[in-house]
């Protein structure tokens, strides 16, 4: 069993920054590919950005040349520094483990709240 727990939210004035924590239970956080989401009030869950168990990330346009994903193997733990925030970056962030072998399961941390005042 994978648990996933967020930490690091909080209220912060636009153009700060913070840096959200996602600690791993489990045993297969090295060979998952890891990911942060996000979902404001009444939208959709969106990615936001996402790291292989190799290493390799992608972005959200949106936060592009704002936001860095990184993981630490050893720790079991994923992180997101966020910087530049604007008030649109306002919502529940949410880690998210994925890991694919002869299956593909998907687990979900309970999110971590993140506003940025303008």
């Amino acid at each position: 069993q994978v648990r996933l727990l967020e930490s690091g939210g909080g209220l912060v004035q636009a153009g700060g920054s913070l840096r959200l924590s996602c600690a791993a239970s489990g045993s297969i956080f090295s060979i998952s590919n890891m990911a942060w989401y996000r979902q404001a009030p009444g939208k959709q869950r969106d990615l936001v950005a996402a790291i292989t168990s190799g290493g390799s990330t992608n972005y959200a346009d949106s936060v592009k040349g704002r936001f860095t994903i990184s993981r630490d193997n050893a720790k079991n733990a994923v992180y997101l520094q966020m910087d530049s925030l604007k008030s649109e970056d306002t919502a529940v962030y949410y880690c998210n483990l994925h890991y694919v072998r002869n299956f593909q399961v998907d687990y979900w941390g309970q999110g971590t709240q993140v506003t940025v005042s303008s």
